[in-house]
C-alpha cells in the first residue's frame, strides 16, 4: 500500500465528517492506494461512531479512563499502518487540495528526493482574522527556516513521513505533553531532508488560539521548543482539550 493516513482523535464529532469528506474523491484511488485510520485516545463522544460508519480502520486506548496524549495516538496509528508513507493529519484541519496533495507525494516523495514533509499552516480562510495572518505567517516562514539550516520542524497538523524513516528513529516520544512534533522532525531532519511543501496549506481551527490567545501561544511554543533543545523535554505539563 501506498500512503496510510493516521488521525488520532479524541472527541472529534463536531469537526471529523468534515475531514473524512475531503477523501471521498474517487480520482484519489486512481494516484495512490491508501487507507485512512482513526487512532482514538478515550473519546466519549461520536468519533468512534463516525468512523465506522466510514468503514476506517480504528485502533483506540484500551486502558478505561485513560487519555492518550497524541504523541500515543500518532505511534499507535503507525503501528497499525500498512503504508510506506505515513500522513499524520489532526482531525480538525483542511487541505487545499487532497487531489494535489496525493499527486505531490506520487511524483515527489516516492522518488526518494526526501525522506519527510511539512506544509505551511492556516487558519480556516472563514474564520481568519489579520492577528492569525501575521502570527502564523511568521511562523510558516521560521518553521522552514529551521529545516533549512538542519534543525527540522513539522507541524503536527499535518506530517508526511516515510513509515521506514519513522520506525527508523523511533516514532514519536510518548513522555511529551507538546512539542512532540518539533522533536520528531529533528531527529528525521539528522537523517534526511525535509521538504517544504508550498503548493498545498492547511488549515486548522481557531479553537486554541480564540480561547488562550496568540501571545500566549507564543510563549508556550517558545519556551517548549527551547527546552527541547536544551534538555530534551517539554515545560508544558498539561495540553487541555480545546472542543
Amino acid at each position: 500500500m501506498d500512503l496510510s493516513i493516521v488521525i488520532p482523535t479524541l472527541n472529534e464529532e463536531k469537526l471529523l465528517p468534515n475531514l473524512l469528506n475531503q477523501f471521498e474523491d474517487e480520482r484519489l484511488k486512481k494516484i495512490l492506494e491508501f487507507e485512512i485510520i482513526i487512532s482514538d485516545g478515550g473519546s466519549v463522544d461520536d468519533s468512534l461512531k463516525i468512523a465506522k460508519s466510514n468503514s476506517l480502520v480504528i485502533v483506540r486506548n484500551e486502558i478505561s479512563g485513560e487519555i492518550d496524549n497524541i504523541a500515543k495516538g500518532r505511534n499507535r496509528g503507525a503501528k497499525k499502518a500498512k503504508g510506506d508513507f505515513l500522513l499524520f493529519i489532526n482531525a480538525d484541519i483542511k487541505i487545499s487540495s487532497v487531489l494535489k496533495l496525493f499527486e505531490i507525494i506520487k511524483s515527489h516523495i516516492k522518488s526518494g528526493e526526501f525522506v519527510a514533509a511539512t506544509f505551511p499552516v492556516k487558519i480556516f480562510p472563514e474564520e481568519e482574522i489579520a492577528s492569525d495572518r501575521l502570527f502564523l505567517g511568521f511562523y510558516n516562514i521560521y518553521f522552514h527556516f529551521l529545516n533549512i539550516i538542519g534543525v527540522g520542524m513539522g507541524r503536527g497538523e499535518c506530517q508526511l513521513i516515510s513509515k521506514s524513516i519513522f520506525e527508523l528513529v523511533g516514532g514519536n516520544n510518548e513522555n511529551l505533553i507538546a512539542g512532540e512534533d518539533f522533536d520528531l522532525y529533528r531527529r528525521i531532519r539528522k537523517i534526511g531532508k525535509v521538504h517544504f511543501i508550498r503548493d498545498i496549506e492547511i488549515y486548522e481551527s481557531p479553537r486554541r488560539f480564540r480561547k488562550f490567545g496568540h501571545l500566549k501561544i507564543f510563549f508556550s511554543w517558545l519556551g517548549n521548543s527551547i527546552s527541547m533543545l536544551l534538555v530534551k523535554k517539554s515545560i508544558s505539563k498539561e495540553w487541555e482539550t480545546i472542543r
